[in-house]
C-alpha cells in the first residue's frame, strides 16, 4: 500500500482529494493536516465520510509526514516551497496543488504570485504534472507540479493544434468559465450566492496567474513563442470549468477531427467526442476527464475548441491522483474509473 498525506485538507481540494483517496485501493492515508481543525475528527468537518475514514486533522508539523510515500499538498500559494526540500530530503515524493513548482522562471514566479520563491533550485527539476504532456517524465519525479484548473482545460484544448503546426501559434485566444468553487471555501464576498448568483463576470482579463503556466507549456510543446489572450469568467455553478478556445488554421486542408482523434487515443481521461458535439460540464462533473469537441463554423478556417473538466478533479484533486498512479507505477486511472455524477 502507498502511505498517503494531505497538507490542508480543509479546503474543497482537500476534500475532493479525501473523497478520491479513501476508495483507492492501493492508498492507506496517514495524516491530514490542518491549523484550524487541529484535534477535530475529518468526519466532523466533512460528514459524506463517516464510515471511510478514521483520522483526526493534525498539526502541520506532524512527524507522520516524513513516514509516507507520497504527500499532496493542497495549501495556499506560498506554502508548499517552505516546507516542500526538507521533505524531498527524507525520501518523501511530492504532489503540490498550488502554484509553487509551476513556473520554471523564479522571477516570472515572483512576478505573477507577489512573492521571492523560497526554493528556487527545485524548479528546475520539478516535472510539471500534465500526464497528457509529460506522462514519461511524472513517472520519474518526486516532485510534481500539479496544473492550475483552467491551464489543464485551455491546454489539452489547443496542444494538438499547437504541437502539429497548423495554427497561427500568435493568435491563440482561450475564453475560460469556472464554477465558483475554483474560488476556494474561504469567505470573500464575490462568491457569497447573492452575489455569484444570477450573474456572469470575467475577471482577469488583464493577466490571470494561469497565463504563464499555459503559454510555457504550450511553448514547450511546440518549441516557438506563442501569443494566447486568455480571459476567464465566474459562471453561477458550484463545479466546472468551460473552455472555448479559438485559433486560425494556417493548413485549411488539415483533418483536424482526426489529429485531436489520434493525439489522445492513448490517453484515458481524454474524451475527444464525435464531429458536431457540446460537451457540458455537468457531463464531466466527479469525473477525472476532459471532454472536448472540435468545429470548424462555416467550414471555414477558425478552429473552436470546446473544453470540459470538473475543476475539482481533472482540474485539481482527481489529477493529483492520476499523477501519483504514474509515480507509483499504477494504472493511470486507479481509483480514478467512476463515471461522472448525474444529475
Amino acid at each position: 500500500m502507498i502511505k498517503a498525506g494531505i497538507v490542508g485538507g480543509t479546503g474543497y481540494t482537500g476534500a475532493e482529494l479525501l473523497r478520491l483517496l479513501v476508495q483507492h485501493p492501493r492508498v492507506s492515508l496517514q495524516a491530514i493536516t490542518s491549523r484550524s481543525e487541529q484535534g477535530k475528527r475529518v468526519d466532523s468537518l466533512f460528514p459524506g465520510l463517516r464510515g471511510h475514514l478514521d483520522l483526526v486533522f493534525s498539526a502541520p508539523d506532524d512527524p507522520r509526514l516524513k513516514d509516507c510515500d507520497v504527500l499532496f499538498y493542497a495549501t495556499p500559494n506560498g506554502t508548499a516551497m517552505t516546507q516542500v526540500p526538507a521533505l524531498l530530503a527524507a525520501g518523501v515524493r511530492v504532489v503540490d496543488l498550488a502554484a509553487d513548482f509551476r513556473l520554471r522562471d523564479a522571477a516570472l514566479w515572483e512576478l505573477w504570485y507577489k512573492q521571492p520563491h523560497a526554493c528556487p533550485e527545485l524548479l528546475a527539476t520539478a516535472v510539471y504534472g500534465l500526464p497528457e504532456l509529460h506522462r514519461e517524465a511524472i513517472r520519474e519525479a518526486q516532485l510534481v507540479a500539479n496544473p492550475g484548473c483552467y491551464a489543464t482545460a485551455v491546454q489539452l484544448g489547443l496542444l494538438p493544434l499547437v504541437e502539429a503546426g497548423i495554427v497561427d501559434r500568435r493568435q491563440l485566444l482561450a475564453d475560460g468559465k469556472s464554477g465558483v468553487s475554483g474560488a476556494g471555501r474561504g469567505a470573500q464576498t464575490h462568491t457569497l450566492f447573492c452575489e455569484a448568483g444570477d450573474s456572469l463576470k470575467a475577471y482577469g482579463a488583464s493577466g490571470h496567474r494561469h497565463l504563464p503556466e499555459i503559454r510555457q507549456e504550450l511553448e514547450a510543446a511546440c518549441g516557438e513563442a506563442v501569443g494566447l489572450t486568455f480571459v476567464p469568467h465566474l459562471i453561477p455553478m458550484i463545479r466546472g470549468i468551460h473552455a472555448t478556445c479559438y485559433t486560425t488554421l494556417t493548413d485549411p486542408g488539415a483533418d483536424v477531427q482526426a489529429l485531436y482523434e489520434t493525439r489522445y487515443r492513448d490517453h484515458p481521461c481524454v474524451d475527444v467526442m464525435p464531429p458536431g458535439s457540446h460537451p457540458e460540464t455537468r457531463s464531466v462533473r466527479g469525473a477525472n476527464l476532459c471532454r472536448m469537441a472540435i468545429h470548424r463554423p462555416q467550414g471555414g478556417d477558425t478552429v473552436v475548441v470546446l473544453s470540459v473538466i470538473d475543476n475539482l478533479v481533472k482540474g485539481a484533486a482527481g489529477q493529483a491522483v492520476q499523477n501519483m498512479n504514474l509515480m507509483f507505477g499504477l494504472e493511470e486511472t486507479a481509483g480514478l474509473e467512476r463515471p461522472p455524477l448525474f444529475p
